[in-house]
Parts: C-alpha cells; structure tokens; sequence
C-alpha cells in the first residue's frame, strides 16, 4: 500500500512540474490546456478539491488502493471462516477414526465378554453334568443281553464277574484229601421270611444261628436255591443245590452248599413253600419258625476252597464249603420250584489251579 501510494505521489509532481513548463512557453499552449481544463481536468492538475490524477482526485485513488488493498485480506479471512482449513480437515478425519476405533473396540470388548459368558456358562454346565453320577443298571439275568456272559459289562462294580479269577461255581475236581476240622453248626429254631427276589426263592432267617470253622465264627443270614445245581463234583451236577449264606464279624462270607437229589419230602423246604408269597418281590414272615439245624445232613465230610458270589457283584473271598452227601427233596417239592424258575444257575467257571480241600 505504501509502495502504491509513493509512486502515485511521484507521478503527481511530475505531472505539476510538466504543466506548469508548457504555460511559461506558449500561450496559446496555455489557452489550449485552459480550454482542455474546463472540459476535462489534466492529469495531474490541482481542483478545487486538491490534487488530483487524470481527472480523479488523489484522496479518493488513495481510498480505492487502500479498499483494494484490503478486499484481498477480507476475502481470505472470509474464505478461511467458511472453509476448514487442512489442520482442522486432519483433526476431523483424525477424529471421525478415534470414533470408529473406539466403537470397533467396543464390539470386540462385547463379543469377548459374550464368548467369556457363553464359556463359564458351557464350563457350569458341564461341571453340572460331572457332578451327576452316572446311573448304571442294576439289572441281571441268567439269560439273554443281560446274562452271565454280560454281568460285568452291566455295572462296574460287577466287574469281578468278567476279570475274577477266583469266580464260583466251579467243577470240583482233584481234591486233597486231608483231615478237615469237622463244621460246628450251633443252629436252633428261629424266625424267617419269604421272598421271590425275581431270581430265585431267598429265606431270610433270623439272628443267633453259627457255624465255626478254620477257628472263624459266622452268623447264618440268608439261604437261597438253584436249579440246576450251580457246583458239579467229577462233572456230576444235580438237579437243585441250596446255599446257606453266613458272614462273620468282619464281613467275610462263608456259603454252606446242600446238593439236592430226588428223595424223601423235607420238612423245612415244605414250611418254605407254604409260606411262598403271591408276587415276586413281595415278602412272607410267617408266625412260625423253621430250624435250620434239619437242613444238613447226618454225614458233614466236605470240599473246600476259595470263590466268589455266584450271583452280582460276583464278589470274592468267599470260603466255600460243599457238603459231599446230598440232600434228600420229593419230586413234587422240587417240581415246585421248577414252575417258578426252570434255571437259574451260573455255568461253570474256570479253577484257575486254586487248591480243593476234602474231608478223608
């Protein structure tokens, strides 16, 4: 601005120097830019107003330079207010990406939390299930899937019936003969009840009857029938066995077995049958008594050696002890029996070269 005005006040005087040279040299120059003067102002020529250029007075050149000059800078604040500049153009996409970032993160936060839920709640479940024992069968048969073949698959508490080697009833066959202690049986008239366990007839019988043997006492519990027998001696089998369950004070067991073979009624077998519930897994306690003493027989040589339970879990660490004579029951008490269960033997299992014991 400065710069414009100097040469503009340059151009004035010599414009006035120049006008006033062409007056002192010719008059009729004078009345000529007379004449042009009234018409038209010289450049350069004084007014009535002051100095002016071309016609134009100096102050309004000055005031259109100085509008001129500060147009431009209006302009550039105007444009820089309506415009963003590059800075705030960065610092928007700068911001506009902090926000997609954040919000991105803020699913990926979520989607964390709702796969950390779904996981505790999957790892609770299964805990849950864990915890649930699992239930196994409790059922068994002497034939079909649920058969002696399949016992210890059925439950695994009954896994002695597959891997035993000490399993019952087994072919009783080159004993040693030695002198056995004699059995003591203190036996007397006692309570009993009936059931049909739905695998064979089971006399339970009440408390105080033993037998002592290899100096253990045990306490007559239960006595049940098979038929078949389950035991075979030299490979004879008969046609029913009966098992006298005792069990010590420590929990061994000790299983008197009666071979049975057509004869004579016997009397305790016959209060049994008398007293035979109407439906199986019902239970009979007649008022009368029964004495187990009249179960054995006059002569009480016997094998012995060690087996197992015949029936699940197949538990071992039974002594067994099988009496050689049979026991006498009518045709019409055993026929009986065989009405409710044709067979209810386990085969033969393997001796796995256990010792045998027999009286002389």
């Amino acid at each position: 601005m400065r710069t414009l005005l100097t040469l503009i006040a340059c151009c004035c005087a010599f414009a006035h120097a120049a006008s006033a040279n062409e007056a002192q040299e010719s008059a009729s120059a004078k009345a000529a830019s007379t004449v042009k003067t009234k018409g038209t102002p010289a450049a350069g020529a004084k007014s009535e107003h002051g100095v002016s250029v071309g016609g134009v007075p100096l102050k309004q050149i000055a005031a259109a330079a100085e509008k001129a000059d500060s147009e431009p800078a209006s302009s550039s604040r105007k444009a820089s207010s309506s415009a963003p500049s590059a800075r705030e153009r960065e610092a928007e996409a700068e911001a506009d990406l902090s926000a997609k970032i954040a919000a991105r993160l803020a699913l990926m936060r979520a989607n964390q939390q709702a796969r950390v839920a779904a996981a505790a709640k999957a790892k609770k479940a299964a805990a849950v299930v864990e915890a649930a024992p699992k239930v196994y069968s409790n059922h068994w048969s002497y034939e079909g899937e649920n058969g002696p073949a399949n016992w210890g698959k059925i439950n695994p508490e009954w896994a002695k019936c597959s891997t035993g080697n000490r399993q019952s009833p087994i072919d009783i066959r080159d004993g040693m003969k030695v002198e056995l202690e004699q059995i003591t049986f203190d036996y007397h008239p006692s309570s009993f009840n009936v059931t049909d366990n739905d695998h064979t007839v089971q006399v339970m019988v009440g408390g105080g009857n033993f037998i002592t043997v290899q100096n253990r006492m045990y306490e007559l519990i239960q006595f049940h029938f098979h038929r078949p027998s389950e035991e075979r001696i030299n490979g004879k089998g008969y046609e029913m066995v009966m098992h006298l369950v005792h069990k010590d004070g420590e929990g061994k067991l000790a299983v008197i077995a009666l071979l049975m073979e057509r004869g004579r009624p016997q009397p305790v077998i016959q209060t049994v049958w008398n007293n035979l519930p109407l439906e199986k897994l019902e239970t009979m306690a007649p008022s009368s008594v029964i004495d187990p003493i009249d179960l054995i027989p006059a002569r009480r040589d016997y094998f012995t050696f060690m087996g197992s339970l015949t029936t699940p879990p197949c538990s071992e660490g039974v002594l067994w002890l099988v009496m050689k004579e049979p026991v006498q029951a009518s045709p019409a008490q055993m026929a009986l029996f065989a009405r409710l269960y044709p067979m209810n033997a386990r085969p033969i299992q393997p001796g796995s070269g256990r010792i045998i014991k027999e009286s002389n």
